[in-house]
């Protein structure tokens, strides 16, 4: 059946265009090379929109973020020259306010971090942000470090990180997914390309759970925002796919989100413990808008921390070596960066000590653990060097993830090799 008979039949008519459709390209002129991740205070002080069609580089599209064996190779070698401390740094995305960004400069310093995830809500002017993250990078790279991966949610709906006048309202994933792919895929790579203009480097997006007609809001973490982009799995597949080309095509890396699925769970992860799916199996359907996006060249996989009994009955997936190691990287075949979700403020994982939430992840076969939390940057880096002290065999899978964190650096231009 052609897509949009297909469309017609399992989500509804395709509606008229909604006014946030009609926006003017305004074309961004930045000095200096690579703006996604270096750009000076003194560069460019006017209001940044989508640069024009063709002006931003594109994400290479290597299967599963793999990257070619030079990357791999310059990955490998950058990671070598870093002593086991400052690889186990590399590992964690740790939070800051939008409201203050810059509040998170002394902790990127002193512990030389991986990454930066923009927390929270912000109508600030694409040149404000550009010049704020711009100094991130700066305070990342003061004492030798590597730059930052920039984190954010910008999904759309009641998830979109960034707002105002050069950040349109995006409408939410269900009313995405009823645009045909040719205007899902023009429309998602404008809003990445805002993205690429200011100095984010990941999005953490797009949402590949499939939440089904039956649950919808009844499912709070996703369906009662309406953050899917539909109820059965092979149009969700197909929006997915078409969602990770458009935002790395505009030079933005993609995250897989939750891994293996959050549409039939009842709780919230953040809010409450218990979040639990006792459907989701190693062979289920849901997982196809994962592979969809793994086989479209996604940077990223972010794991849920909800658990799955059929897959393992003992853990939260985020802890789960079957879930991560035997289904996403195993059978799935993904070998790129596999990052957690929430695992400081979030309820779910409350009961682990905080620096064990790392600790466990990384274990478990993962490879980059998100903290909202700016506080949670000591205990959890000071939990990973003493655990890869202690244990040679954790030690490698540090050097490992670390590896894996760079190979993502270099695909989006953040680390270079001669």
């Amino acid at each position: 059946m052609p897509r949009g008979a297909r469309r017609v039949a399992e989500r509804g008519r395709i509606g008229p265009f909604p006014l946030w459709a009609v926006v003017a390209a305004i074309v961004v002129l930045l000095a200096g090379a690579g703006v996604a991740y270096s750009v000076s205070a003194g560069e460019d002080s006017s209001p940044s929109a989508a640069p024009p069609s063709g002006s931003t580089s594109a994400v290479p599209a290597a299967p599963g973020g793999a990257g070619s064996s030079a990357a791999v190779g310059c990955a490998e070698a950058v990671v070598a020259k870093l002593p086991l401390e400052l690889q186990a740094s590399q590992l964690l995305m740790i939070g800051t306010p939008l409201s203050s960004p810059l509040g998170a400069t002394t902790t990127i310093q002193k512990y030389k971090l991986g990454g930066v995830f923009l927390a929270g809500r912000s109508s600030a002017s694409a040149a404000q942000l550009r010049q704020q993250i711009a100094q991130l990078q700066d305070a990342a790279q003061a004492n030798g470090g590597l730059r930052l991966q920039i984190g954010i949610d910008q999904e759309g709906g009641q998830v979109q990180t960034l707002k105002g006048d050069d950040f349109p309202a995006i409408p939410t994933a269900v009313n995405q997914g009823r645009l045909d792919s040719s205007t899902l895929n023009s429309r998602t790579a404008e809003w990445a390309a805002r993205l690429k203009g200011i100095g984010v480097t990941i999005d953490l997006a797009p949402v590949a759970d499939v939440v089904p007609a039956d649950v919808g809001k009844s499912n709070p973490p996703i369906g009662g925002f309406e953050r899917q982009y539909g109820s059965t799995p092979d149009p969700v597949a197909e929006d997915v796919a078409t969602v990770v080309t458009a935002v790395q095509g505009a030079g933005v890396l993609t995250t897989l989100k939750h891994f293996p699925g959050l549409g039939r769970v009842r709780v919230n992860t953040d809010t409450t413990t218990g979040a639990r799916d006792d459907l989701t199996t190693a062979d289920d359907a849901s997982l196809k808008p994962f592979a969809s996006g793994i086989k479209a060249g996604s940077a990223a996989v972010m794991i849920s921390s909800a658990t799955y009994p059929k897959l393992d009955s003992r853990n939260v997936a985020a802890f789960s070596s079957a879930i991560i190691t035997d289904l996403l990287r195993g059978k799935l075949g993904f070998d790129g960066l596999v990052m957690s979700d929430d695992l400081g403020a979030a309820v779910a994982v409350s009961s682990v000590p905080v620096g064990q939430r790392a600790v466990k992840f990384v274990q478990a076969g993962g490879d980059m653990p998100l903290s909202v939390r700016l506080s949670d940057a000591q205990p959890m880096t000071d939990a990973l060097v003493a655990a890869a002290k202690a244990d040679p065999a954790f030690a490698k899978r540090v050097t490992e993830s670390a590896t894996r964190v760079v190979r993502s650096k270099i695909r989006a231009g953040l680390v270079t090799c001669g």
